[in-house]
């Protein structure tokens, strides 16, 4: 390996040093309205999210009831976390929650997207019907499916006329059956979100290399999974981190339906949150169950990406 001469060495030093005052003076011909443009949306996310997320975490190790001083406590909300059951409840109901909703909702709309990847005069037609519920809040939502759940309502009505009166109940008020009937509503309005994503992930596919495969002889299913699903690998990504955070935060309709009963069966941890802030009180415990929540929510996501990664390698 031969060694630099000095003049080489200068040289380079020289074109490092005019790369930077290009890229200064490439900033400084960027006007002050675009700056601005920039910079005040960064102030509203800094003021409206990370601020108060950062609070959350100050919030956690303190007993505050939102009027007098805070009382630092250290830990001990989250020791007190670990011995209370409807938290640990809460936590096991978000875990099927999170595998329900996540995977009635990612197979469903995926199993919609390709079958409706295709023209036809009514395809348009049914995109739109089923993308319809996401359109409507989640507190309209849970209003409208406590109506179709309700004793007299259009379920048991449809199973009495099917002759299946065994299967009649109070769906919202059999602690058995409760958390399933809401799940099934909430996969009903997420559906339709995440057919749009895979619907928006298949147009982008290249479909050439399907017609190679059925020309090798490949199966319609062979030449999904090994064809059209390694191409919807980014798409991918954004559904696991779409269904993770929203089964997470899910909270209107859960609250709008059962208000986490009956005896505590539907329970979730943004339920459990927003009972113990703002029916109990209690900030600095609620602020370590948000915590809890940002902590499962990343570990899941970073997990995911991380696997993603290696598999990639």
């Amino acid at each position: 390996m031969s060694a630099q001469t000095p003049m080489a060495v200068a040289e380079r030093r020289h074109g490092a040093r005019r790369g930077e005052t290009r890229r200064r003076s490439g900033l400084l011909r960027i006007p002050l309205l675009v700056w601005a443009f920039l910079l005040l949306p960064l102030l509203v996310e800094l003021f409206w999210v990370f601020w108060p997320a950062a609070n959350s975490f100050s919030l956690s190790l303190t007993r505050w009831d939102g009027i007098g001083l805070a009382e630092p406590v250290g830990a001990q909300n989250f020791r007190d976390l670990a011995t209370d059951p409807i938290f640990r409840t809460a936590l096991w109901n978000n875990v099927v929650w999170m595998i329900g909703f996540g995977g009635l909702s990612v197979v469903g709309g995926l199993v919609l997207a390709v079958t409706l990847n295709k023209p036809g005069p009514l395809v348009g037609l049914y995109r739109s019907a089923i993308y319809l519920p996401m359109v409507v809040s989640l507190a309209v939502s849970g209003l409208f499916w406590r109506v179709m759940y309700a004793p007299d309502g259009p379920v048991n009505a449809t199973l009495g006329l099917l002759g299946l009166e065994s299967l009649q109940r109070q769906w919202l008020a059999d602690p058995a059956v409760a958390l399933w009937a809401v799940l099934i509503a909430a996969v009903w309005r997420q559906v339709g979100y995440i057919m749009v994503l895979y619907l928006a992930g298949l147009k982008g596919t290249d479909p050439t290399l399907e017609e190679a495969a059925a020309v090798d002889g490949a199966s319609a299913w062979q030449r999904f999974w090994r064809i059209v699903m390694p191409q919807l690998r980014g798409v991918n990504t954004v559904v696991f981190a779409v269904t993770v955070i929203d089964s997470l935060r899910t909270f209107d309709i859960v609250w709008a339906m059962t208000r986490g009963g009956p005896y505590n069966e539907t329970q979730l941890l943004s339920t459990y949150m927003f009972q113990q802030a703002f029916t109990t009180g209690n900030l600095g415990y609620a602020s370590a169950i948000a915590v809890v929540i940002f902590a499962l929510a990343i570990g899941f996501i970073i997990t995911y990406l991380a696997r993603q990664a290696r598999t990639e390698d």
